[in-house]
Order: C-alpha cells, then structure tokens, then sequence
C-alpha cells in the first residue's frame, strides 16, 4: 500500500499545461536573484574561484541555495517546469527543501512545487492560487540540488511583468557550513536566509558550502570584492577544528574589513542549544574576533552567540540531529538576526 491510495493530500499530480504558455526565467520581466548563469545552468559563484578554493565548494556550487525568481502576475494558478542537473537526497532533509520549489506570494506563502518522489533529473508541478488580481510572486530554488533550465508557465492572456525591486537591493552576503546553505530546512523558504529577506525586503546571497566552507583565502579576497550591504560570517562548523578556526577566522575577517571599512560584519558562532567543550571554544574564537575588531575602534562589526539562538523558541527541538536546524532552528536564527540586521540595514 502506497499512503496516496487512503490520504489524496499526499498525491503529487502533474499539471495539464495545455492552456499553458512557458517562459523561460532568465529572460526578462524575469528578474534572477542569488545566481549566476551560463549555458550548463545556474550556480553561485564564478567557477574558476570554486575550483580553487576546494572540490566541495567545485560541487556545491551547482546547488542554488538562495535563488529566487521574482515577477508579477494576475494569474490565478502558475506551473512550473524544472530541469534539474544534480538532485540530491539525503534521509534526514526532505526532497521539497532539497530539491523543492517554494512560491510567495505577496510575501506569502502559497505552496512548494513538490517533486515527485522517483524524480531524477526535472519535473514539472502546478499551484492553483485562485481568484485574487495582480501579485508579486517569488519563486525559491531548491537549497541542494543543481537546476539546469527553469520555465514559468501562466495561463493565456495573463498578465506579466517585472516585480517591485527589494527595499533594500544590495544584498546581504551570508558565507558558511550546511546550516548557511538551508540544511536541513522543510522547504528553500524556511531558510534563515528566504526568511529575513521577506522580513527586511532586501535581496541576499548564499554562499553556504556543506562541509567545505573552511574560511580558504581565496573565499576571503572573492567575498571582500563583492558588493554588498551587510555580511554574516558563519563557517564554525566547517573548521576541521578550534586551532584551524583559530588561525582562520580573525584573518577571514580582516580580509573582507580592510576592503570595506565601513560594512556591517556579523559574526556567528554555531547554532547549538546544548554546547559542549569544543562549542564554547570555538565560540570563544569567534567572540575573541569581535572583541579584537571593537577594542581597535571598529564599531561596525556585531556578534551573535550561536548557543543562545534557538533558546528564543524551541531550545534542542530546534534541529534535526543536533547539528543542523530544522524549521523551527531556523526562524530563531532569523529572529536573533534581525535586530542587528534591521538596524544596520
């Protein structure tokens, strides 16, 4: 027995897109947030810079972890088609977060393009939001998997065209572990990343490599250079160990500091509820940058202690495996967050 046979809630159907008409997204009013694009599809960052920094942030680049699709549009249901290079799975991260498409609109959600569960590499999925006028749609891209091709497709006659910029259009640039890349949200959406840029209107993106952001110098220079209007470091997890996040983390930092002296820099220890030795010295760490950084002057750089965030809410209910933040985990990183961010913002 199959559990659609007795609960229709959890059939996945395809779409009937015969009255359908197809866009591509990366053509315009399409606007494409967090990515970058060639032939072979969407990734992060400039491939040469992955390859160099190591061969996880090579592969991981391919995930489109903090893309969006934004437009506008008065139809009242949207069908998406996804060709997807990579698909990943993993047995504690559901396949919507994964390798899901979440859709808002008006900032609110409506519902994840769900794929089918023996999907390999594409599917396409429908939303019916019903009756309701013009609206501004985003579109979230899965968090760990790789997408190839992305087509929008509307009913005939319907309006398009380009949505309202974000209030604030430089985006927030988040570097870090899995935790920053969306593992192990439900849905891109509930990342803590989708949720502060809905609660703050402004754009951001993600360059969360799971396992393999260890803070390279190459990763320091790239981000230093980047244009951006707040930036939250966070690769704790990833630093083999305290001595290496010892000798990394102040130098990350100064890197990215002596480029833009005025940024705001927000540094993040490890989101653990329930911290142990090796915790609190590498939080310690991460403080001790902080502290540096404000006895030499610096008043533009803030930090956040990870074993105090998801106490806002749920405490160890907050995470999946005691590492990685499930939805819950990851509202109150974005609630512990958002204060700084809204005011340096």
């Amino acid at each position: 027995m199959r559990i659609e046979e007795f609960d229709k809630n959890f059939i996945v159907a395809a779409p009937d897109a015969a009255q359908t008409v197809f866009f591509d997204v990366s053509r315009p009013p399409f606007t494409v947030h967090g990515l970058l694009r060639d032939a072979a599809g969407y990734y992060r960052i400039p491939h040469a810079l992955a390859a160099a920094t190591n061969i996880g942030v090579k592969f991981l680049n391919l995930n489109t972890a903090g893309g969006r699709v934004r437009f506008r549009t008065d139809a009242n249901r949207i069908v998406l088609r996804a060709e997807l290079r990579a698909v990943t799975r993993m047995p504690h991260f559901a396949f919507t977060g994964s390798a899901g498409f979440d859709l808002y609109a008006d900032d609110v959600y409506r519902g994840t393009f769900v794929p089918p569960e023996d999907m390999t590499d594409g599917y396409t999925s429908e939303i019916d939001l019903g009756e309701g006028g013009a609206r501004e749609i985003t579109i979230h891209f899965p968090l760990y998997s790789g997408v190839k091709r992305l087509e929008i497709g509307l009913p005939k006659g319907c309006i398009l065209g380009k949505a309202a910029p974000y209030r604030i259009t430089t985006p927030v640039v988040y570097y870090g572990s899995s935790i920053t890349q969306g593992g192990c949200a439900s849905r891109p959406g509930n990342a803590y990343q989708s949720i502060l840029s809905r609660l703050l209107s402004c754009d951001h993106l993600n360059l969360g490599f799971s396992g393999s952001a260890r803070g390279e110098p190459c990763m320091a220079a790239y981000i230093a250079g980047c244009r951006m209007s707040a930036f939250v470091l966070d690769y704790d997890h990833n630093a083999p160990d305290p001595a290496y996040l010892e000798a990394t983390h102040e130098a990350f930092f100064r890197s990215v500091r002596e480029q833009q002296p005025t940024l705001p820099i927000i540094l993040l220890s490890r989101p653990q509820p329930n911290p142990n030795h090796d915790d609190l010295l590498r939080r310690d760490i991460v403080k001790h940058t902080w502290e540096t950084a404000v006895q030499a002057g610096d008043r533009h750089t803030y930090f956040i202690d990870g074993t105090t965030m998801l106490q806002l809410f749920g405490g160890d209910s907050g995470t999946v495996d005691n590492c990685h933040p499930n939805d819950l985990g990851f509202y109150c990183m974005a609630k512990a967050l958002e204060p700084v961010l809204k005011a340096v913002l």
